[in-house]
Parts: structure tokens; C-alpha cells; sequence
């Protein structure tokens, strides 16, 4: 497919972008500025990304015509360089077919992860406290900032349920496709015969919903101060500043005793409760969608096991678009480049057919 005519679309809506941006009074409105300066961001990454395409064409035109050069050395120089320059060409070629697709309004923002430990009792909540670091390693790749909302450890170390903020570039359009249920194979500790023990943890990757997304009515909502209690957070054995707030509409419940302040967990707690709310009528929006593309962006289906982790083999797999890689102990480090890429080519390929460009 020929990009040029969409490409050129970009360079003369970047131009009206840095027109805006330069505009006195431009700040005056941080949400849209803050909407403006990211578009800048992305049509700038994406020129970018083309004129090294542009150029990685060239290079492969040029290394095609030495390959069937006389000097045999330089032939076998330029023979050896081919497959580098193809498979990166198609790496670009797939990046800039991506990011030139319409984005979902949620895409570019920041996410609220919430991992809760399921079937396999203690192994569980250590596998839900793997998950927890995995996450972590892959903000520290990235540059995202983590911040923890909610917690709620268990007795051997690691946790019944953690809740926390990823902030950053496109972190929502990275994190959804991990949303689902999350299965590990391996010998627990505990297990004197060595047998390998199946548990799972349930991953929701909701998009930070802001206020004009989600309306919350204060006759709509039960908020409680209690006292903090258990393992979870400095301080919340002896604090009054747990908040509880029920949405009585839907009946959603959510808790927040991370910090000190019963103001700063109320509104800890109201941000959890407007992202959960985003993502049910999400869920409910999810049915206009092809069953291959609802199964890849996790919308809602918490249920669906769609990884599984094997440390007896190394061996981590994605079941949604059946890749298999041999490196989970890097993989649970957070260089979950590889499967990231292979999820949004296959989503990719699925916005592509119903965008009538395939």
C-alpha cells in the first residue's frame, strides 16, 4: 500500500500542531494542550519512523545490487546485510501501518492495572506478586511511572490483590492486550516431591477514565472511613484513613488505604471507581467488535486465560495469537517487547480487514 498521500496528511497537520502550540494562550487549557502536545509527539515519531524506512529501502535496493557484484567479498558483505535490512524494513513497515490506523479514544491514556491472585491459594498471591514486578521492570523499561493506588499482601510475600497507576507515553494502547487471566506452571517451595503445581492471577488493565467520561453523583455513592488493617501499606495498622466508596447503582466496591490521608485515598478511591465504570460500559460497548479483535484488547474478559507461564521449560505463551517464546526468565524482568509487538500485529492485521484496507 502506498503511505505517501497519508504521510503527507501528517506533515501538514504537524505544521498546523506546532502553529497551535506556539499560539499565545495555548496553555490556558492544560487538557487540551496536553491533547495537542501528544498528537505533536506521535506525527513526529511517526515522520521519523518514515524517513528511516525511506532510508532502509535504499539501503536494501543498494545491498541487492552488491550482492551480485564481481568482488566476491563484497558480495558476500552485502549478501550477509540482506536479511537485517529486510526483517527491519518490515519492523518499520508494521509500526507505520500501526500507528497511521484510526486510535481508540482511550489509547493514549494512562492505565489502572489491577492484579488479583486466583486459583492455587499461596502460590497465587506469589505468582499475582510476580506479575506485580514484571509490570514494575517494564515501567523502568519504558520510562512509565508506577504508583501504587491499593494493596493487599498475603502471609508468604506476595499479594491477594494490588491496584496501581501507570502513567506515561501510550501506556493504555501497550497495557490492554494483558487483561485476562494469567496461568503459571511450576514447583511450588513447599512441594517436597517436586511436582508441578498449576495456579493463576486475574490482570485488568483499565484506562484512566476522567471526569467527562464517568459522572459520579454523590447521591449515588456510599463513602465509608474505616480503619486500615492488615499488610499493604506503611502506617495502616494505625490509621482511621481507609476509604471504602460503593457506587449503589452497580454495586462496584472499591478500597483505598495506601496513603495517610483520608483525603488522598478518597481520591485514590474515586479514580479506581471511574476507571471500573469506564471499563463496564466498555464491556458492554466490546459486542460492536470482531470476536478475534475483543479477545486481543481484553475488553472485559477477565475470565479468559490468555497466558501461560512454564518455568520448568523457560517457556511463556500467549494462547490469543499462539506464540510461544523460550525466555520467561527475562520476560518476567518486563522485556515483553516481542510478544508486545506479535499482539499488535495481529490486532493490527484485524483493524486493517475492518478498515476495508486489507
Amino acid at each position: 500500500m502506498n503511505y505517501t498521500p497519508l504521510i503527507e496528511k501528517k506533515r501538514s497537520r504537524l505544521q498546523e500542531l506546532e502553529e497551535l502550540i506556539a499560539s499565545p494562550g495555548f496553555y490556558d487549557d492544560p487538557k487540551a494542550a496536553g491533547t495537542a502536545t501528544r498528537e505533536h509527539s506521535q506525527i513526529r515519531r511517526l515522520l521519523e519512523q518514515w524517513d528511516v524506512l525511506q532510508r532502509t529501502e535504499k539501503d536494501l535496493v543498494e545491498s541487492r545490487e552488491l550482492a551480485k557484484s564481481e568482488d566476491e567479498e563484497m558480495a558476500e558483505m552485502a549478501r550477509e546485510e540482506l536479511p537485517v535490512l529486510e526483517a527491519e524494513l518490515a519492523r518499520l513497515n508494521l509500526e507505520i501501518q500501526y500507528a497511521l490506523l484510526p486510535r481508540d479514544e482511550t489509547e493514549d491514556r494512562d492505565a489502572i492495572v489491577e492484579i488479583r491472585a486466583g486459583t492455587g491459594g499461596d502460590e497465587a498471591s506469589l505468582f499475582a506478586g510476580d506479575l506485580y514486578r514484571m509490570y514494575s521492570r517494564l515501567c523502568d523499561e519504558r520510562s512509565w511511572k508506577l504508583e501504587p493506588l491499593e494493596g493487599s499482601s498475603s502471609d508468604v510475600g506476595g499479594f491477594k490483590e494490588v491496584v496501581f497507576k501507570v502513567s506515561g507515553d501510550e501506556v493504555f494502547r501497550i497495557l490492554k492486550y494483558e487483561s485476562g487471566v494469567h496461568r503459571v506452571q511450576r514447583v511450588p517451595t513447599t512441594e517436597t516431591q517436586g511436582r508441578i503445581h498449576t495456579s493463576t492471577a486475574t490482570v485488568a488493565v483499565m484506562p484512566e477514565a476522567e471526569e467527562v467520561d464517568v459522572e459520579l453523583k454523590p447521591e449515588e455513592l456510599n463513602i465509608q472511613a474505616t480503619r486500615s488493617g492488615g499488610p499493604g501499606g506503611q502506617h495502616v495498622n494505625t490509621t482511621d484513613s481507609c476509604i471504602q466508596v460503593t457506587h449503589l447503582p452497580t454495586g462496584i466496591m472499591v478500597r483505598c488505604q495506601d496513603g495517610r490521608s483520608q483525603g488522598k485515598n478518597k481520591e485514590k478511591a474515586l479514580q479506581i471507581l471511574r476507571a471500573k465504570l469506564l471499563e463496564k460500559r466498555t464491556q458492554e460497548e466490546a459486542a460492536k467488535y470482531s470476536e478475534h479483535r475483543r479477545d486481543l484488547i481484553g475488553s472485559g474478559g477477565r475470565e479468559e486465560k490468555v497466558r501461560t507461564y512454564n518455568f520448568p521449560q523457560n517457556r511463556v505463551t500467549d494462547h490469543r495469537i499462539g506464540l510461544t517464546l523460550y525466555n520467561l526468565d527475562s520476560f518476567l524482568e518486563g522485556r515483553l517487547e516481542e510478544m508486545i509487538q506479535g499482539l499488535q500485529a495481529s490486532d493490527m492485521e484485524a483493524r486493517l480487514a475492518e478498515a476495508g484496507l486489507v
